[in-house]
């Protein structure tokens, strides 16, 4: 991610009342707790695969019936000009808490997170890396999520955010850069409910390719080992084995993209290398520790390199551009 700072206010502001009114004729049977069980969390997908209410990344995404009945949130995530992952508004009880984590799965190596706090008051707090702040009502943000993060709701009423994945264009990253090398504070554009207009809304297709193409996983393998080698509590010995059961893998990876492709044909071989690596990850999740965030090195490769890798159910999608319902 590009940003230089935990969390960065975006200059877009938008009207409160409208979307706290639509919010609150969202039927209570719509909110779907959190897919781990979280406590006292809860989202309404809004633009989810192929629009149906429910959870997950992988897969074409589609505004869903609900997002469509509320016109003023429909623009609000139109109005960024972006093509739309998974979105939703996520609703945090009073007293609860997203407990501190980090998003290092695939989904997040190249998307961003755009928060615009609904119903909020300044005692809900959201933490990462060492900074905190209260992103308010109308406001739009980003934060970096490969820090560590957390929010508390110490309010006695429901916490709201409507949360938009993008991967982000040019355009968008000029405006983070501009703001963030900005000497003078940039006054939010405030983007007004319109009644009846129509709202383009751009939505993911391809969420990853069928196979990882070489140079990607050579990147993620590559920014990876940089963050461990920088961490001076790591060992030497175990480095070393790492470096070479990573690169290892992205070399015939290169070698068998040479030979077959996307083609039929070298899925298996494709799956061997990915057992491979598999199989040589050492029994300590936490063999290494990224000096960025101290997170074990095992879960992030199986996360963001191995359950990534291959999708070949996707391929005729991904060539073709036609998808069946999933």
């Amino acid at each position: 991610m590009e940003l230089d700072r935990p969390f960065l206010r975006l200059p877009f502001a938008f009207e409160t009342e409208r979307l706290i009114a639509e919010v609150a004729s969202i039927s209570e049977d719509a909110w779907l707790p959190h897919p781990s069980g979280l406590p006292g969390n809860s989202a309404v997908p809004l633009v989810s695969i192929n629009g149906e209410a429910k959870d997950g990344f992988d897969g074409p995404m589609a505004a869903t019936p609900l997002l469509l009945q509320s016109p003023y949130v429909l623009q609000v995530v139109s109005s960024f000009g972006e093509v739309v992952a998974r979105s939703r508004l996520m609703r945090l009880a009073p007293g609860a808490e997203v407990q501190e984590h980090v998003d290092f799965n695939y989904h997040w190596y190249s998307r961003v997170r755009i928060h615009v706090p609904i119903i909020t008051a300044p005692s809900v707090r959201f933490f990462c890396g060492a900074d905190e702040t209260h992103m308010a009502a109308g406001e739009s943000w980003l934060f970096d999520s490969w820090r560590r993060h957390r929010v508390i709701n110490t309010w006695d009423q429901h916490r709201v955010h409507l949360v938009i994945d993008i991967a982000g264009s040019a355009a968008f990253w000029r405006i983070v850069r501009d703001l963030q090398r900005s000497t003078t504070e940039i006054a939010p554009q405030h983007i007004a409910y319109r009644p009846g207009a129509p709202s383009t809304l751009v939505t993911e297709r391809f969420p990853c390719a069928p196979i990882m193409a070489p140079g990607e996983m050579s990147a993620i393998v590559s920014e990876l080992m940089d963050d461990c080698l920088a961490n001076p509590d790591n060992n030497a010995d175990h480095l070393n084995y790492y470096h070479d059961l990573l690169f290892d893998l992205t070399h015939d990876w290169r070698r068998q993209w040479s030979l077959t492709g996307f083609t039929s044909e070298g899925i298996d071989g494709y799956r061997r290398l990915l057992q491979r690596a598999r199989l040589g990850l050492k029994d300590n999740p936490r063999v290494l520790v990224t000096q960025s965030n101290k997170v074990g090195i095992n879960p992030i490769i199986v996360q963001r390199i191995l359950a990534a890798a291959l999708q070949p159910g996707r391929a005729q999608e991904f060539v073709t551009g036609d998808s069946e319902r999933r």
